[in-house]
This record gives C-alpha cells, structure tokens and sequence, in this order.
C-alpha cells in the first residue's frame, strides 16, 4: 500500500475548489461535497480534509470523522477494479463472509475489494459489484473470472 499523498497536486486542488464553492451554500453540504470530491478524484484524499474543513467552516475532526465513519468513502485511489461484496444477513447467509474472505486473499493486489451492505440482490445472494456492475449467486470461480474480464 503506497503512502498517504501529504499534499494535493495542483489539479486536485483545483478540483476540490471548484466543488467547494458549487456545495459550498447547499444546506448539510458536507456529504454532497465529500461524494463530488470522491467521485472527481477516486477517493477524499487525506489532504483534502483541511481544505474542505475550511472552506464549509467545520473541524477537521469533524470531516475527517465523516470520510471514515461511511464505508463509501475511501481515502486512497481505488486499484484498476473495485469489487464490493455484500455482508447483509442475507447473503452472508449463502457464503457472502467466506467470499469475502477469499477475494481479499486470492484478487490480484490492484483490486481494491471492499464490504458493502446490501446491494438490493437479497433473494439472489450471494451478491457483489464488479467495477459498477452488480452480480448474484456470486462464487469465487465466478468472482475471478470477472475480474479477469474486466467486470463485465
């Protein structure tokens, strides 16, 4: 895993400035603001927190507590596929846990795998999403070959 970037290029900064002065008005603009950032740069990156504080007039603790408290966000560029595995009862119900578990030690290292709840595939399960994509009665065999092919 590569260390935390310390400080935004010029680009990001740029980014995130211009999504602050769009949400920057909007009632409870934190969330809006911190899904805009992520979605333009791949993540909330660390660095991002002080501007974004400062900007809404709110803590650093306090962004910094919502980026990590919300599965959503993450603070690190994703690899070249994101797969997120449901852990609802439902489809760890039907070997969602052992899924899991074997995507994050079998998947190439540039496959950011992450936990979700619930993808609405409950009677399907169990359920991931490849790169967007959702995908049910998901096994491991399946989940590589996905990956594999480019989540499609």
């Amino acid at each position: 895993m590569t260390e935390p970037q310390a400080t935004l290029s010029a680009a990001q900064a740029q980014t995130v400035h211009e999504l602050l002065a769009r949400h920057r008005e909007q009632p409870g603009a934190l969330l809006p603001l911190l899904h805009a950032v992520q979605d333009a740069l791949g993540c909330v990156p660390p660095a991002a927190v002080p501007v974004i504080a400062q900007g809404l007039g709110l803590s650093r603790a306090e962004v910094h507590g919502v980026v990590t408290y919300y599965h959503h966000f993450r603070q690190q560029p994703p690899g070249r596929h994101v797969v997120q595995v449901c852990r609802a009862e439902a489809c760890q119900s039907r070997g969602g846990e052992a899924l899991l578990a074997a995507a994050r030690q079998h998947l190439p290292a540039d496959v950011t795998v992450e936990p979700v709840y619930c993808l609405g595939l409950c009677a399907q399960s169990p359920a991931v999403m490849v790169d967007e994509v959702p995908h049910a009665r998901m096994t491991v065999q399946r989940l590589a070959a996905l990956v594999q092919e480019g989540g499609q």
